[in-house]
Parts: structure tokens; C-alpha cells; sequence
């Protein structure tokens, strides 16, 4: 997924951190991580689906507490506060459960002073991964990288606006969905997950 340059330049970042946005960002993160030769973890982001389209995403919230809410789109769809009040707290719920089976008794990531890596299978509208940005910034890595194999250009502008570099090989004008840039797109387990986690890396 990097090419060797951008490898390199990646690479020479201080204090550097691969995390993988769960389920399906995470094999595509360990794949980063080895390449880089630095450690791996995860960062838990739940879209905030649009009632009745669940597929389109209204928002994202991020372990740490960071929310993003579009509000031109709920205004435009006609979302109440309250559908996306009662939509928040379900993915709080499941952001809460994935965070205790992905992380177990470890203690919250300190990003102070690391050059984080967020990689993800690819950007749709990229919600998801901007409160993932957002979550990082807050909790203190002053070096924000996104990378994922594929997206539309309108979601690579859109993160470029809020990560100080975006990594995406294929940047296709005709962009239906992720996962028809893929030979392969069987759901990740949380199994899964939890393997490439306690794979050994380095320090």
C-alpha cells in the first residue's frame, strides 16, 4: 500500500503509531505496521447511520470521546436531534464493547509527542475517519497521517482539510462502494481483530 518513498518518509516521523479503524481497518493496518516495521493498535470509530439508510453515514464518534455530526446533511435529510440523539447512544454502547474486547485491561493509547498512522480498508464519505482525526488531535499526536488503499476524491479533499497528510493510491472518479475495489471483502471478525492485536511488534 506505501510505495518505498513514501515509506521512508513516513517512517522517519518521530515517535511513530499505526492504528487500524475496526474490523476492516485493522488487517489493512497490520499489513502498514510490518511494512514500517513500527507497533500496532486500534482506535474504535462507529458511523452514526442515518435512520431508515443505516449505509449512509450522518457522523462518526471515536474512542476518546470525539463526535462528528454532519449537520448539512441531517438538516437536509430531516433528521430530528432526537433520532440522532437515540443513533448516538446505540454506537456509544457498541464503541464501549468493542473497546473492552479489543483492549482488554490496556490502558488508553498516549499519542503525546506520536506521529499516528490511522489506516482504514478505504474512505466512503469519510465520517469515520475524521472523528478518528479529530480523536487523535485530542489526545495530543501532533502528526496526523491517513492512510487507506481507496476513495472518491471528495473524501480525500475532505480529510486533507484535517489530517496533515493523506496516503491514498487509488483515488477513482467513479467510486460506487469500498468493497467493489476489493477481490476479497468477507466481514473481519472480531476474532480476528483480537489475533492481529497481540501480534508481537516493535517497541
Amino acid at each position: 500500500m506505501l510505495g518505498d518513498s513514501v515509506a521512508a518518509e513516513v517512517r522517519a516521523q518521530p515517535g511513530l503509531l499505526v492504528l487500524g479503524l475496526p474490523r476492516g481497518g485493522v488487517p489493512v493496518a497490520a499489513e502498514v505496521a510490518a511494512r514500517l516495521g513500527v507497533p500496532l493498535d486500534v482506535l474504535v470509530v462507529r458511523k452514526l447511520g442515518v435512520p431508515g439508510h443505516e449505509e449512509l453515514a450522518m457522523g462518526a464518534i471515536a474512542s476518546g470521546g470525539a463526535e462528528f455530526v454532519d449537520m448539512s446533511l441531517v438538516g437536509r435529510l430531516g433528521v430530528s436531534p432526537e433520532a440522532v440523539a437515540r443513533v448516538m447512544r446505540r454506537e456509544h454502547a457498541e464503541l464501549a464493547r468493542r473497546e473492552r474486547a479489543y483492549r482488554g485491561d490496556r490502558p488508553p493509547l498516549d499519542l503525546r509527542s506520536r506521529t499516528v498512522v490511522l489506516v482504514d480498508d478505504g474512505l466512503a464519505t469519510g465520517s469515520s475517519m475524521r472523528a478518528a482525526v479529530e480523536a487523535v488531535r485530542a489526545a495530543g499526536a501532533p502528526v496526523v497521517v491517513v492512510a487507506v488503499p481507496v476513495a472518491p476524491p471528495e473524501a480525500v479533499a475532505k480529510l486533507s482539510d484535517v489530517a496533515d497528510a493523506v496516503i491514498c493510491p487509488l483515488v477513482p472518479s467513479w467510486f460506487h462502494a469500498v468493497g467493489s475495489w476489493y477481490l476479497n471483502f468477507e466481514q473481519t471478525s472480531d476474532e480476528e481483530v483480537e489475533a492481529l492485536l497481540a501480534r508481537p511488534t516493535r517497541q
